[in-house]
């Protein structure tokens, strides 16, 4: 069939010599055959303003057809075909992803999911697109309690984002749902240049607590935590630690006659169920690693583990014995303790000793990072220590030093001068 043009809306009489109604034209045609039914398949596409222009639009289509370029887009939405794709993306490839890089997939969709969730694919545009990343940059983290905006995602976001659509659409070109891939030739918007007051308050977002903060603040832990709190955050502050791979140890893993703790895992636990943990490789390579640790803390484990050993004792009938160092003591006996009430535990001591309550346990890691600078451990040793190979929030915090650093140094210049 070469194709049928007609004006199916067209209100003006038949005899009519021109239209004067407005209608627009349209075309129908075969466009080839399904291999289910063997039956023809057709392609009706309207809107042209004159019959020419809907020859020429089915002209085409024949073309692309012909030439094994025609692509029947879908009507599939962007949060259907998403959670298809995250599926694949699961199970594809000569390694598969860890259970926090697919996490990571999953938040940077659920963006993506605020302005296209029941869009069709077919429908998102490059423009609607490049609005989008522009929109997370400024305003991406959302709303607090008191309903005032948090501001925007810093690049590093922004970038996973980006890549995560670009896999997705490019998926979905790949499986002829859509002709073109609306992220292609978009960009991941950045900061125009700084003043300095925007660069000390963009400092200022990566939070941790001098030294004296930190004093206080487990000095309030050890005098009115809950249980096991001054042990954990006395452990995270000693440490630096992240939180899974604390709350993944295991008593096996604390050497106590060489005074050093080996960290080769963390829990994986995204939706805080207590049984449904797991227990996985670290976050890279280089996390894996042997830490001294401090005689203060190790005594404090040691008193912490004849504590457990008595309620094991107590509950051994219940006791999920897998050797956890921290772990539920009401209830649930033996399995290890969860993020979320780490959070909420330290928010309360935070509240107590007067100090910033949007701290959190990752903080005591950025804490541990500042004061090994303030001591004068070199940066390579700090990387060593905290498990990475590069990280630009630990250079950040080096770089910048400590208020007591700060001080130090304009004294001794001061004096220098002096005594001139």
């Amino acid at each position: 069939m070469e194709g049928h043009y007609y004006k199916p809306k067209c209100k003006c009489p038949k005899d009519a010599k021109k239209c004067t109604c407005g209608a627009t034209w349209y075309y129908i045609g075969d466009v080839g055959i399904d291999p289910k039914t063997g039956k023809r398949v057709q392609s009706k596409k309207g809107g042209f303003k004159t019959k020419k222009d809907a020859q020429a639009a089915f002209a085409k289509l024949r073309t692309q057809i012909d030439d094994g370029n025609y692509v029947k887009e879908s009507n599939t939405t962007f949060e259907e075909f998403s959670e298809e794709w995250l599926e694949y993306y699961k199970n594809t490839g000569k390694k598969r992803p860890k259970d926090g890089t697919i996490r990571i997939r999953k938040n940077e969709i659920g963006h993506l999911k605020k302005f296209f969730a029941k869009l069709k694919l077919k429908n998102i545009t490059l423009r609607q697109y490049q609005k989008a990343l522009n929109d997370l940059k400024e305003h991406g983290k959302g709303k607090d309690k008191k309903g005032q905006d948090k501001g925007g995602l810093s690049y590093p976001t922004l970038e996973g984002i980006h890549v995560t659509a670009r896999m997705i659409f490019k998926r979905a070109v790949e499986l002829g749902l859509i002709k073109n891939d609306p992220s292609q030739y978009a960009y991941i918007p950045k900061n125009e240049s700084q003043s300095v007051d925007e660069l000390e308050v963009e400092e200022e977002e990566i939070k941790y607590l001098e030294k004296e903060e930190l004093s206080l603040f487990l000095q309030t832990a050890r005098e009115h935590g809950l249980d096991k709190d001054y042990i954990v955050f006395l452990t995270l502050a000693y440490t630096g630690m992240r939180i899974g791979e604390l709350l993944a140890l295991k008593w096996k893993d604390i050497d106590f006659n060489e005074n050093v703790v080996s960290i080769y895992k963390t829990l994986y636990n995204p939706n805080n169920n207590i049984v449904q943990y797991k227990l996985v490789p670290p976050k890279t390579p280089t996390s894996k690693r042997k830490i001294s640790v401090d005689e203060i803390v190790l005594e404090e484990l040691k008193k912490h583990k004849a504590k457990q050993n008595a309620l094991k004792m107590e509950h051994r009938s219940e006791w999920h014995d897998k050797d956890f160092v921290f772990t539920k003591e009401k209830n649930y006996w033996g399995y290890p303790e969860i993020t979320k009430t780490a959070e909420r535990r330290m928010e309360r001591l935070l509240k107590r000793a007067g100090l910033n309550t949007e701290l959190t346990p990752h903080s005591l890691r950025h804490t541990h990072t500042s004061l090994l600078a303030e001591a004068g451990v070199s940066l390579p040793e700090i990387m060593e220590r905290l498990g990475h190979k590069d990280d630009e929030i630990t250079t950040q915090i080096y770089m910048h030093t400590t208020k007591t650093m700060k001080k130090e140094a304009s004294r001794k210049f001061s004096e220098l001068m002096k005594s001139l």
